[in-house]
């Protein structure tokens, strides 16, 4: 617990404040003391600060490649930075740094890069989406560089990160697919199935395996199919794994949104963006892993050789977007914090992270009654001028 005088204690007094224990609390006031919340007082209680809107944790980005213009599948740190810094903006409090696929080498290369933000707490981890992915449902990786899930190759990424790569995406029908699932739980990363074209006892195996979140659902992966379920009723009903979903009302249609909400519930659906380096940029022409992408209408898609839209290739979303547009779909706003927060922070096991209570960080997010961001807290620190509207539309059609 954080001792401070009585200057540097903050008493913010919210007209919402949405908590994981205590459900919504009206005109409660945080305690804010330095970088962490220590108390949460009823209303009537004294403030020195008043918040007219919804209070929420921080959003918790746990699939991101980019944004703001810059990637993370980079050798430059600043680069990395930038995107870390743009997503910030737009609420993303805590964010994992998503690389998609390269040779290995390349790759190690990129690890090297993000492991000093790693481990100085500006990044949460590394997730590698890729190389050990389905051609079949390649989406916007490069067919060239998939392979197999060799379990001494995964373990020589893990291990070689020195506890950096928090998250691996696999493909479980691979060969070594199961295999490489407990190794890498074994070396403290987590499973994601994604980009697979498994059937359901493929899918049972791998959560059986230790597979303990799922990649993009809906997108990669087979369709649901009345005489063939593949991997996607499986995993909406398994509570062994959390859902990853893309809520932009392009990668998915609102009904199926709700659909998997209904499904697996707010504590296994965790909204992520999948944001690539366009993110937050004008319409034009970008690279991701190497592939082109042209981005029309905040769309992201992979050029085809004879210049044709292709694949759809990550997104131009923000988790401010993200809130937003599920909001404005009807989703309450306590669900959809605990979907853009909580949730992904308790299945990735992100301490002090996700929820506004005493030992918390002070990362939160003011909201409006319509989801939209209007102010950014993290680690005790307003981060300025509010995102406002401009970060609820970066990805509202992306």
């Amino acid at each position: 617990m954080t001792t401070a005088t009585a200057s540097e204690v903050r008493r913010i007094r919210c007209r919402h404040l949405v908590t994981h224990e205590h459900g919504v609390l009206d005109d409660a006031v945080l305690v804010v003391a330095h970088a962490e919340i220590i108390g949460i007082e009823a209303a009537g209680s004294p403030a020195t600060e008043e918040i007219d809107g919804w209070v929420v944790p921080g959003f918790v980005d746990t699939h991101v490649h980019g944004g703001g213009g810059a990637s993370y599948a980079t050798t430059d740190p600043a680069e990395a930075r930038t995107a870390r810094r743009f997503h910030r903006a737009h609420g993303t409090t805590t964010s994992l740094a998503s690389l998609v696929t390269a040779d290995l080498e390349t790759l190690a290369a990129q690890i090297a890069t993000l492991r000093p933000l790693v481990e100085a707490g500006e990044l949460a981890g590394i997730h590698l989406e890729g190389p050990f992915l389905s051609v079949e449902r390649k989406g916007a990786h490069d067919p060239q560089l998939l392979r197999a899930p060799d379990p001494e190759v995964v373990a020589g990424l893990v291990a070689g990160a020195g506890g950096a790569v928090e998250m691996i995406t696999v493909a479980p029908e691979l060969a070594g697919g199961l295999e490489a699932i407990a190794v890498m739980t074994a070396g403290g990363a987590i499973a994601a199935v994604g980009h697979t074209d498994a059937d359901d006892a493929t899918i049972a195996a791998a959560l059986d395996a230790g597979a303990t979140v799922v990649t993009h659902l809906f997108n990669a992966m087979p369709p649901l199919h009345h005489r063939e379920p593949g991997p996607i009723p499986r995993l909406l009903a398994d509570d062994r794994c959390m859902v990853e979903l893309i809520a932009d009302g392009f990668h998915l249609h609102p009904q199926v949104i709700s659909l998997a909400v209904a499904a697996a519930g707010v504590d296994r659906v965790a909204l992520v963006t999948d944001a690539m380096a366009a993110a937050g940029m004008p319409d034009g022409d970008f690279v991701l892993g190497g592939l082109q992408v042209a981005v029309r209408d905040a769309q992201a898609r992979l050029v085809e050789a004879d210049g044709t839209p292709g694949s759809i290739a990550g997104s131009t979303l923000t988790m401010a977007g993200a809130f937003a547009y599920l909001v404005e779909q009807g989703h309450p706003i306590p669900d959809v914090a605990a979907m853009a927060s909580t949730t992904p922070a308790r299945w990735h096991g992100l301490p002090d992270v996700g929820e506004l209570a005493p030992g918390c960080r002070a990362d939160l997010c003011v909201v409006d009654d319509h989801g939209r961001l209007l102010r950014v807290m993290q680690a005790g620190t307003w981060l300025g001028a509010a995102a406002g509207e401009e970060a609820a539309d970066a990805g509202r059609t992306a």
